[in-house]
């Protein structure tokens, strides 16, 4: 996670908070008065987002002392303390919701993909998220995401070409998507990768046909089709499932050989950690 990107973030979020003052704490808490609070975990889980609130904690005011007990990727349990945090009671009130929105969201992100990742122990295939994420958080999810054991898909449309339904119809047809695409890399002298939706079996087999790409999204495949899908690239590409794929349902197209499964309600739906700040 690039620092400077994750101090923006931060100024932006307490100057949104925080407005012209804290007159909560402004009006019944002496600047000079020091103390101390603990996070308090009050749900199962995987732990995110200590070393953002670290960060938070810093820019807020620099003079707040952090000891962290459990640090990013910990299994947690009800009761158990993260971190306790010392130093001024106003700074220590004004860093408090931005900390919890931030971590409660991240272990909730983490939670939820290593449960995926645990369904599929023992089996090659990957757990990647997808670009379903929270404009202006998309950063702290996929760290989320990569703190829970799974993978990120790209960031964003930068960095990698995925050529998608719709991009396949206006461009008039996957061969002319795929062509087009390499013809654009070359005189652009761009070095992505190339990957390909496929919405059945007649769509991998155009596909095979006209090569040049890196990977093949199997969109909404049953396991069946999957798995023979799986059989007909045979290798020569990436394979990724994706679309509506559940706790339920992840092992077994797992068991289809495929090397990735994408998991948009990984950052889509979220549910978040249950927590909280408490003086001590």
């Amino acid at each position: 996670m690039e620092n400077r990107i994750l101090r923006e973030f931060i100024l932006r979020s307490v100057g949104e908070d925080l407005g012209d003052g804290d007159h909560s704490s402004l009006a019944c808490i002496p600047w000079e008065a020091t103390g101390k609070a603990k996070l308090l975990i009050k749900e199962n889980g995987i732990l995110a987002g200590v070393n953002v609130a670290k960060e938070a904690f810093t820019v807020i005011d620099r003079d707040l002392v952090c000891e962290v007990l459990m640090e990013d990727g910990s299994q947690i349990s009800r009761g158990d303390i993260a971190f306790y945090i010392s130093g001024r009671q106003q700074s220590i009130l004004k860093s408090e919701r931005l900390v919890l929105n931030i971590m409660q969201r991240m272990s909730g992100i983490a939670t939820s993909t290593n449960q995926y990742v645990t369904r599929i122990t023992g089996l090659k295939t990957k757990i990647l998220d997808t670009r379903k994420t929270t404009p202006g958080l998309r950063f702290l999810e996929k760290e989320a995401v990569r703190i829970g054991g799974g993978m990120n898909h790209r960031m964003g449309l930068f960095d990698m070409i995925m050529l998608k339904d719709n991009h396949i119809v206006y461009a008039g047809g996957i061969e002319k998507a795929i062509k087009r695409t390499r013809d654009y890399l070359k005189t652009n002298d761009r070095k992505l990768r190339i990957e390909i939706e496929a919405r059945n079996l007649d769509d991998v087999n155009k596909i095979l046909s006209t090569g040049g790409v890196n990977r093949i999204m199997l969109d909404n495949f049953s396991p069946e089709d999957t798995t023979e899908a799986v059989k007909l690239i045979s290798g020569r590409y990436e394979t990724e499932s994706s679309g509506g794929i559940t706790l339920e349902t992840v092992r077994s197209y797992a068991e289809c050989g495929v090397d990735f499964i994408s998991v948009g309600a990984l950052t889509h739906h979220i549910r978040s950690l249950d927590m909280s700040l408490k003086a001590v």
